[in-house]
């Protein structure tokens, strides 16, 4: 590894989960995918892990969100984590409980640990019991040495994705070197306010529960709240973080003198693996990038760059190579955030194409060809304020009708 000195983060596209000091993952195929696909998978920290974490806001919350929010109360730590795909277990009442209560107690007895110790997690079709004698079978055999490997983890978590997401991060503080790993799935029921997604970050720093969890918070409304790819919200969304201590640094607060410098290596993390989510949606061949400058405050920002990427006349029109400016200029109109029409800018890339309530001469052209390229962004200024905020879609194609029209087939 890179030696880092302070006020120094060195980034590592390749990692993932298993960078932090005392982790390991793995994942194995035990039946509920076709084709022999990996579909469960599991972290084990070597000690319990100070842990927090953020779930969807849909009313109806998948089985799996209520033992591992149950789990971690009791003590805010977790020591492991089993997760499958191609199974929700989500609108499954009782017994869908009973399965995941199964599921942390057969993972917990493999591992001769507390149950309250094993967070559950599941993502895949809403509506179907899970096959528990699939996934007993699984549990028994996935920690043999054959399965562990966080390439076989990250496989293992993935429904409509077409490739995993992970992102490692390494900063200094307390003199010692920090590790923290990331990997996630998401493509498809992607939207503000937790997308259908699924998230893992560890770190080997030690951070007391509160913190961890104001962390998270903060950095999740800068990250996985900021992406959208259709406008639905899961029933199984969720972000985990643990913290294991193991890198020796002194417990962080937010008194601590290097606070900012591991809650800006949790935000890359989160960061990043957001954007992933967002360029992987379904059938996307594009990353839409809005910056929303100058807003009256945050929430106004951050509402204006929500808009615009949730807008699916705004993404058939990038997906077209079509610089209809009009759609960014009805999608700030709709946002809700009271503006000054003539005050407002916007830039598609380096083009200006809107500017006080005109539109300013463009070569069509040369717009149509920047917007070939597989990042679009997006410049919205409001001046009205000094706030800014930033989010991230994807294009909406054909392709994307194809997957969720035959996503049970």
């Amino acid at each position: 590894m890179p030696t880092i000195s302070n006020n120094e983060m060195v980034i590592l596209e390749q990692e993932s989960v298993t960078l932090p000091k005392g982790f390991k993952a793995g994942g194995m195929s035990c039946g509920l995918k076709k084709n022999n696909n990996l579909d469960l998978g599991y972290i084990v920290s070597d000690v319990p892990a100070t842990t927090a974490g953020v779930y969807t806001t849909n009313t109806f919350q998948a089985a799996p969100l209520f033992v591992t929010q149950e789990s971690i109360a009791k003590e805010k730590k977790i020591k492991a984590i089993i997760v499958n795909s191609g199974n929700a277990n989500s609108c499954t009442g009782d017994q869908g409980i009973k399965d995941a209560y199964e599921m942390q107690k057969q993972f917990a007895n493999e591992l001769g640990i507390k149950e309250h110790y094993v967070a559950v997690t599941s993502t895949g079709v809403i509506g179907e019991l899970m096959p528990m004698d699939k996934i007993k079978s699984g549990i028994k055999q996935i920690l043999g040495k054959e399965n562990e490997a966080e390439s076989k983890f990250k496989q293992a978590i993935l429904t409509t994705d077409t490739a995993p997401k992970n992102i490692g991060v390494q900063i200094k503080i307390d003199g010692k070197t920090i590790s923290i790993g990331g990997a996630a799935k998401g493509s498809g029921m992607i939207h503000p306010n937790m997308a259908t997604m699924l998230g893992f970050v560890t770190t080997d720093a030690s951070i007391e529960y509160e913190n961890l969890v104001t962390a998270l918070k903060d950095v999740t409304n800068q990250t996985f709240n900021m992406i959208t790819v259709d406008g639905d919200t899961s029933t199984n969304d969720m972000v985990l973080v643990m913290a294991n201590g193991m890198a020796g640094n002194e417990q962080l607060t937010k008194g601590h003198p290097d606070w900012n410098v591991f809650v800006n290596g949790l935000k890359v993390v989160c960061e990043e693996l957001a954007k992933k989510i967002a360029k992987d949606g379904e059938g996307a061949t594009k990353l839409i990038e809005v910056q929303v400058n100058g807003g009256n405050s945050l929430a106004d920002a951050r509402a204006v760059g929500k808009a615009i990427i949730s807008s699916n006349l705004v993404k058939t029109a990038i997906y077209g190579t079509d610089p209809n400016w009009g759609r960014i200029i009805s999608a700030i109109g709709y946002s809700g955030v009271p503006v000054e029409p003539n005050a407002i800018k916007v830039s598609i890339g380096s083009f200006l194409v809107f500017e006080s309530g005109l539109p300013c001469p463009i070569i069509e052209s040369e717009v149509k060809e920047y917007l070939e390229h597989d990042t679009i962004q997006i410049l919205v200024e409001l001046n009205q304020g000094n706030h800014s905020a930033t989010a991230w879609g994807c294009d909406l194609t054909y392709d994307y009708i194809k997957i969720n029209a035959s996503y049970r087939t």
